[in-house]
C-alpha cells in the first residue's frame, strides 16, 4: 500500500502507545506523534489528519477545525468530551467517538479497595503502625460476608461490583429507576427502591452520572434512612452526596464511616472537615488511574477509529454524522425537540420505561429511527450521563436496558406541518407529549397527557397539576414570585370547569428542592414535576 492512499492519524496527546496497537500495527494507517501542539499549529496538523486523537489536555475547539478538509473523525481515549467543540465536528460531518468502557475495571476494583480499606480500617492501621504502634485493639474490623451491599446505579461499573460482591458472599440489593425488573433478573440483580436500599445496606456504594437528578440526591433525609453502623462509598461522581449532611451524619456517629474518591469540588481543599475524620478513606479521583485502564482506553478509543475509517462503524460516535450537511441543518430543530419530549416525558413517568413510542407526522423521509434515537437519549440522559448517550447509540442501550422501541408514520396533525408524539409507558403506566414546529422552525410542546399546552421548549420547566379552582393561578405565580423565580411563559388547561387542570410554567432558573416542597404544599396542587429542557 502506497504512502499515499494510508489514513493519517494525528496523536495530539500522551496516549499509551501499547494500547494504541490496533492503529499502530495496521498498514492502512500512517500515525503522526505531536503532543503540545495549540492554535494555529494544531489547526494546521489536523488539517492533515484524517484522524485525531485525544485526551484532556488537548482542546479541539471550532478554531481547530478550520483546516479540517479531510478530517473525519476525533477519538477522545476518555469518556468525558467537554474539550471538544462537538456542535463544531457535527457541522463538519466530523463523527467524535469516546472510550467509555476502558476504566470499568479499574474503578471497579477501586470500590472494593476503598470497602476494604474501611471496613478492616487500614489506613488507619498503616498510619498507626509507621509512628510505631502496635495497638490491635484500635482496629477492630467487620467482614463483608453475609453483610448487604446497596447499590444505586447499575451500569456497566455497577454491575461489576454486584458481581464481586457476590463472590464476597455479600447479598445485593439495587436501586436504578431506569432498569426493569426483567432486565434486572437476567443480570441476578435484586432491585428495589432507593429507600429500601438505605434502610437495608451495611454498605451502600453509589454508581451514577452528575445529573440534574442526582444532584445532592443522598441529603440529610436520605443519609437518615441509613441503619446505624452503615458505611458509604463514593467512586462515582462528586456531588451527589450533600457533604455538609455526610459530615453532620459521621460526626454524630449515625454513619460509621465513609470511602471517597470524589468530591463535589477537586481537588479537596487543604482544611476540608473530612479531612480530619478518622472513620474516613479519602482518596484524590484515582478511578482511573491505573495502567491497565490507561492502556484499556486507548486500546478501546483506537479499535473505534480504525472501525470507523475502514467499516463506517460509528457505534462508538457521540454526536450524528449519519445525518450530515444540508440534511442535518433541516432537521435539527426536529431532532433537537424529540430530545427534549424524552427528558419531559421522563419526568412525567415514574419507574422504569418499558416501551416508547414515537409518531411522526411532517414531511421529512427517512427521519423516524433518527427522531426514535434523539427521543431515547432525552429519555436516558439522566440514568446515563450525557457522556454516555447519545444519537447513535441511545437504540443500542434502550435494547440493553429492556426497553421496547416503537416508531410509525402518521398523518399531518392539523395545522402542524411537523408533529411529533411520544408515548412512555410502564405496567399500567403511560404518559404521552407531543411538539410540533410552527412558522420557520420554531418548536413548541403541545401537549402533555391529555392537555393542550403551547410552550417553548427550552430551559427549565415546572409542570403543575394541580385542581380547577379560583386563585390558584395567582397563588401559584406570587409563590413563583416571592421565591426570586421570574416566570418566562405560563400555560394552563383543563377539560373541564371544577375539574383537574395542569399548568406548564417556564422559568427563568430552576427551583430548589425546597420551592418543589412548598409548591407541592399549596392545598390546591396535587403534583409538581420540574425538567431540564436545555438552551
Amino acid at each position: 500500500m502506497s504512502a499515499s492512499s494510508r489514513l493519517r492519524v494525528l496523536i495530539a496527546d500522551r496516549i499509551d502507545r501499547a494500547g494504541l496497537s490496533p492503529l499502530l500495527d495496521d498498514e492502512h494507517f500512517d500515525i503522526v506523534e505531536q503532543v503540545g501542539l495549540s492554535g494555529d499549529d494544531l489547526a494546521h496538523a489536523i488539517g492533515l489528519a484524517d484522524a485525531v486523537l485525544v485526551r484532556s489536555a488537548t482542546r479541539i475547539t471550532r478554531e481547530s477545525l478550520t483546516e479540517a478538509q479531510h478530517l473525519q473523525v476525533i477519538g477522545r481515549a476518555g469518556v468525558g468530551i467537554d474539550t471538544i467543540d462537538v456542535a463544531a465536528a457535527t457541522e463538519k460531518g466530523i463523527a467524535v467517538l469516546n472510550a467509555p468502557a476502558g476504566n470499568t475495571v479499574s474503578a471497579t476494583e477501586l470500590t472494593f479497595a476503598l470497602i476494604l480499606a474501611l471496613l478492616r480500617k487500614i489506613p488507619m492501621a498503616d498510619y498507626s503502625m509507621k509512628e510505631g504502634e502496635w495497638d490491635r485493639g484500635r482496629f477492630q474490623g467487620a467482614e463483608l460476608a453475609g453483610k448487604t451491599l446497596g447499590l444505586v446505579g447499575a451500569g456497566r461499573v455497577g454491575t461489576e461490583v454486584a458481581r464481586r460482591a457476590k463472590a464476597f458472599d455479600m447479598h445485593v440489593l439495587v436501586y436504578d429507576p431506569y432498569l426493569n425488573e426483567e432486565r434486572a433478573r437476567a443480570m441476578e440483580l435484586e432491585l428495589v427502591a432507593l429507600d429500601e436500599v438505605l434502610r437495608a445496606a451495611d454498605v451502600l456504594s453509589l454508581h451514577v452520572p452528575l445529573t440534574d437528578s442526582t444532584a445532592g440526591m443522598l441529603g440529610e433525609t436520605q443519609l437518615a434512612l441509613m441503619k446505624p453502623g452503615a458505611c458509604l462509598v463514593n467512586a462515582a461522581r462528586g456531588g451527589v452526596v450533600d457533604e455538609t449532611a455526610l459530615l453532620h451524619a459521621l460526626e454524630a456517629g449515625r454513619l460509621a464511616g465513609a470511602a471517597f474518591d470524589v468530591y463535589d469540588t477537586e481537588p479537596l481543599a487543604a482544611d476540608h472537615p473530612l479531612r480530619r475524620l478518622d472513620n474516613v478513606v479519602l482518596t484524590p479521583h484515582l478511578g482511573a488511574s491505573t495502567e491497565e485502564a490507561q492502556r484499556s482506553v486507548a486500546f478501546e478509543i483506537a479499535t473505534a477509529v480504525r472501525a470507523a475509517l475502514l467499516e463506517g462503524d460509528l457505534s462508538r460516535a457521540v454526536n450524528a454524522p449519519a445525518v450530515g450537511g444540508e440534511k442535518m441543518r433541516r432537521v435539527r430543530p426536529l431532532l433537537e425537540l424529540s430530545e427534549r419530549l424524552g427528558r419531559l416525558a421522563r419526568t412525567l413517568l415514574d419507574g422504569p420505561v418499558q416501551v416508547a413510542e414515537v409518531r411522526y407526522g411532517g414531511v421529512e423521509d427517512d427521519i423516524l429511527r433518527p427522531l426514535a434515537a434523539s427521543a431515547l437519549v432525552g429519555l436516558l440522559a439522566e440514568a446515563l450521563g450525557t457522556a454516555e448517550v447519545n444519537f447513535v447509540n441511545a437504540l443500542h442501550l434502550a435494547e440493553a436496558r429492556g426497553i421496547e422501541v416503537d416508531w410509525s408514520r402518521i398523518r399531518r396533525h392539523g395545522a402542524y406541518a411537523e408533529f411529533i408524539e411520544l408515548a412512555v409507558k410502564r405496567k399500567g403506566f403511560e404518559t404521552r407529549v407531543a411538539g410540533a414546529l410552527l412558522g420557520e422552525g420554531h418548536p413548541r410542546v403541545v401537549r402533555i397527557g391529555e392537555y393542550h399546552v403551547d410552550i417553548q421548549p427550552r430551559g427549565t420547566l415546572v409542570v403543575v397539576r394541580n385542581r380547577d379552582v379560583p386563585g390558584v393561578i395567582g397563588r401559584v405565580g406570587t409563590f413563583l414570585g416571592e421565591a426570586g423565580l421570574n416566570i418566562a411563559g405560563y400555560h394552563q388547561a383543563r377539560h373541564e370547569a371544577g375539574g383537574e387542570a395542569l399548568a406548564a410554567i417556564a422559568v427563568d432558573s430552576p427551583l430548589t428542592r425546597q420551592h418543589l416542597a412548598a409548591l407541592r404544599d399549596i392545598p390546591e396542587v396535587l403534583e409538581v414535576r420540574q425538567v431540564e429542557l436545555g438552551g
